[in-house]
């Protein structure tokens, strides 16, 4: 799944490149850098590479997240609809412009369920943000078809599905505007960055300002910069987009070789019969970075994970209805708006609302899904071991459950 899988030369002859200049900082020493714009590269390749018009670079996929927030026009009092199911930068993005998370149902595609974004629509609402969580993507043209009758902003959180499609277009670069997230854990990493993308010049030049103090860019040095509008540090180094570079460059092979671990994977999955799999609105999409599964109820999935446990096989099988960073019902800290800046009373009335039983109908999906991660590593042995495993955990766990009734 995570580019730093399969690291290489071609990763540190970038990096090299920058550290034979010295100059780290993406913006200004025009001479000492001697033409190394690691940044600049970068960002014409996710154009090129996702048939974008433009991309700005960014420190992380949360502040990519913020910033397409502020630059749509999103703020105080706002209402964001977004699904239960997700990152928690997702929240704190939102909660960073002002702004109200209303979260909602998900379905089995793991993603928003288009009803329940239907059913959350108050005349403060102003944008929907689909989070394509795993690999895969919401039901876009379902969203779009709302948020064009209702007048709302699209904007999607294609953090975790980098060189994912919908019918042909990259998640990102369907809505508004689109994130990604290049930490560590992602399809291709920077070790920290996102981007914002666009096909608006109006909102990627504010993106390219508010993401650098304001700066307009427009003068001959940093000093000549107009300030057109306040911004805030969310620069990239020319580090972080050297490895980015690299990286983006193996996108192609990173997808084949998840899609073809994916699909002997589920095969093996598929001879279970009480096994089914995600729903995914595009299956040639699909970027595979998870297989997502279902078992029958959520007993008996807890049931596999404590077997899973066990056996010493449960890493890399991730049971997100008990997962702190991804599932509302242990985001606590967002239950109970614990911020250390104070949150504006709008935020604070609508977190009072939350509790971690007010989602049964996502309870359902999440409390019998277990995702899969797709290693880049694998040998066909490892492949087949991982997957013949996991087959003969669920028969135990179905076998001693058939026992009990």
């Amino acid at each position: 799944m995570p580019g730093f899988e399969l690291f290489g030369p071609e990763e540190r002859k970038e990096v090299n490149d920058v550290l034979e200049t010295g100059i780290y900082m993406r913006y200004g020493f025009d001479g000492p850098r001697k033409g190394i714009w690691k940044s600049k590269e970068l960002e014409a390749a996710i154009c090129e590479t996702f048939g974008v018009k433009y991309a700005q670079l960014t420190s992380s996929g949360t502040s990519a997240l913020s910033t397409a927030l502020a630059i749509l026009g999103i703020g105080f009092g706002d209402e964001v609809i977004m699904p239960t199911f997700t990152f928690v930068a997702s929240f704190e993005a939102v909660l960073s412009v002002g702004a109200i998370p209303v979260l909602v149902d998900v379905d089995e595609t793991l993603t928003l369920d288009p009803a329940s974004v239907r059913r959350a629509i108050t005349p403060r609402t102003k944008c929907v943000m689909p989070v394509h969580m795993c690999g895969s993507m919401a039901d876009l043209d379902a969203l779009q078809a709302i948020c064009k009758e209702h007048q709302l902003i699209l904007l999607e959180d294609a953090c975790q599905s980098i060189g994912a499609q919908y019918k042909g277009k990259a998640l990102g670069t369907i809505g508004h505007a689109g994130t990604f997230s290049f930490d560590f854990v992602k399809t291709i990493t920077c070790a920290e960055g996102g981007a914002v993308l666009t096909n608006s010049e109006d909102l990627y030049i504010k993106a390219d300002g508010y993401t650098d103090h304001g700066h307009d860019h427009a003068g001959v040095d940093r000093g000549a910069d107009l300030h057109p509008f306040i911004g805030y540090n969310y620069r990239i180094s020319e580090l972080h987009a050297a490895v980015g570079l690299a990286q983006i460059r193996k996108l192609d092979k990173f997808l084949a070789i998840q899609k073809k671990n994916h699909q002997q994977l589920k095969a093996i999955l598929s001879t279970v019969p009480e096994i089914t799999f995600r729903q995914i609105p595009d299956p040639a999409g699909d970027s595979c970075t998870f297989l997502s599964w279902f078992l029958p109820t959520e007993a008996i999935t807890r049931s596999l994970v404590a077997e899973l446990k066990e056996q010493g096989i449960l890493p890399g099988n991730f049971y997100w209805f008990d997962n702190n960073w991804h599932y509302y019902r242990k985001w606590t800290h967002l239950h109970q708006g614990a911020s250390l800046n104070r949150l504006n009373d709008e935020q604070q009335a609508a977190l009072k609302r939350l509790s971690p039983e007010a989602f049964p109908v996502s309870d359902r999906v999440i409390g019998r899904c277990i995702s899969t991660a797709i290693s880049l590593a694998w040998t066909e042995e490892q492949l087949k071991e991982k997957g013949e495993k996991i087959v003969a955990a669920v028969k135990k766990v179905l076998s001693r459950e058939k026992a009990a009734v």
